[in-house]
């Protein structure tokens, strides 16, 4: 069994002590599917991992710093290393110090699950696992659980929209494929979906339930990088749930609110990634209109940091007749606004989103009319070079076939500008 003890920074103190009885791999990190979460500004989301060197952890164990402000073992800043006993890690530069202790394996019984008020705890050991857990340091299954519908255990909301309720959940049934074997793995965390619950009070309307109904048709049939997994759809108890693929990542909106505008280079990068999954999309058969890109529908995967373009719930296919207006204010064309939106439609909020990365402010601010009609004017913006601007203007012009007709051929002027 090891220990990690986190101290106190000056007085070297100890304020808080994880065992673990064996555990293939140790996250520490801010994310909230780490084994460790230290919430410190400095730390990374996935700042850093401890593995066994064999499959008997006395043997040794070997760190890999993952943050960008990098990690410190004994004050040597470090990349990958093993670690002994009784050394200390400083995840970056004056950030939290904790101290590897390896320790004789303490015997931990196995517990049925205890219900106590409205929250399922996994078992008696629950309350000694650190604060913010999402997996039990000793039986390695969720610390507490918020219901259970079918084989997922719903662990927290994500979110909340008109449409329906998103909460991140465990598949007890993956997990158990994973301890017997059937599945590479055995890392808890894995076992996390996204699963979507249709609203009650809206579960009546016929045109809501045919959205997201549409969404989980949509998204069984793609198979893109750029676009989450589909995992399951049923209905349970008179309500419809969506199962898809957990993706650790911020979306563009937070990002640009937590960090500020971007350069040119990675707002172009950002888009073109944007691209190449509308043109994935745009290819199929029948074409499919996405209609509401914006920044909070693109997902910045903290992984490869990569562009994952998210809620397919308003995706239309080419030639079905006019329907619901769907859109946002500053990303939606003109003829999106009249119902009847085009595969251009798409390029037309890659370029309203690009003057939101570049300035931070919403495209509703460029927007205006000088006796043409209205239209996006970005010439007075400073951080776009007129080669950038004169692509958003053509990208963004209010009829649809003057602006470029495929995703290809925005990727090629957006390249040109990098």
């Amino acid at each position: 069994m090891i220990s990690l003890t986190l101290l106190h920074p000056q007085t070297q103190a100890v304020l808080e002590t994880w065992h673990f009885p064996y555990q293939p791999v140790i996250q520490i990190g801010r994310a909230p599917d780490n084994q460790i979460i230290l919430t410190d500004p400095l730390v990374s989301r996935y700042h850093l991992e401890l593995k066994p060197l064999s499959p008997s952890p006395s043997s040794g164990w070997i760190l890999k710093n993952r943050g960008t402000n990098g990690t410190f073992v004994n004050g040597v800043l470090v990349t990958e290393t093993v670690i002994y006993p009784n050394d200390v890690m400083q995840l970056a530069k004056g950030g939290p110090l904790i101290k590897f202790i390896l320790a004789a394996p303490v015997a931990t019984p196995i517990v049925a699950p205890i219900k106590i008020g409205n929250t399922n705890q996994c078992c008696s050991r629950a309350g000694e696992n650190p604060p913010h857990n999402l997996f039990c340091v000793y039986c390695g299954r969720p610390v507490k659980i918020e219901r259970k519908i079918r084989q997922y255990q719903i662990l927290r909301v994500i979110g909340q929209g008109g449409m329906g309720t998103t909460y991140l959940a465990w598949d007890e049934q993956h997990y158990q494929r994973q301890i017997s074997g059937q599945t590479q793995g055995q890392n808890p965390a894995e076992s996390l979906v996204v699963l979507k619950e249709m609203n009650a009070d809206i579960a009546q309307i016929r045109k809501a339930q045919e959205l997201f109904q549409r969404e989980a048709g949509t998204l069984k049939k793609l198979d893109h990088h750029g676009i989450p997994h589909f995992f399951d759809y049923f209905v349970e108890a008179g309500k419809k749930y969506l199962i898809m693929e957990m993706i650790h990542g911020q979306d563009l909106e937070r990002y640009i609110f937590a960090h500020g505008p971007v350069v040119i280079a990675r707002a172009v990068r950002w888009m073109l990634q944007t691209c190449e999954v509308l043109d994935y999309i745009h290819s199929q058969a029948p074409p499919l209109i996405h209609r509401d890109i914006k920044p909070a529908n693109l997902l910045l995967r903290h992984r490869d940091h990569h562009i994952v373009v998210l809620d397919f719930g308003a995706v239309k296919e080419i030639g079905t007749p006019p329907g619901t207006r769907i859109g946002a204010e500053g990303y939606s064309a003109p003829e999106q606004d009249r119902g009847q939106p085009l595969t251009q439609s798409d390029l037309y909020a890659i370029g309203s989103t690009l003057i939101f990365l570049l300035t931070a402010e919403s495209p509703i601010k460029y927007y205006d009319n000088r006796g043409d009609g209205y239209r996006f004017f970005v010439d007075t913006i400073p951080t776009i070079t007129p080669q950038l601007a004169e692509v958003i203007m053509k990208v963004t012009s209010p009829k649809p076939s003057d602006r470029y007709q495929t995703a290809k051929e925005l990727a090629t002027a957006l390249e040109g500008c990098l």
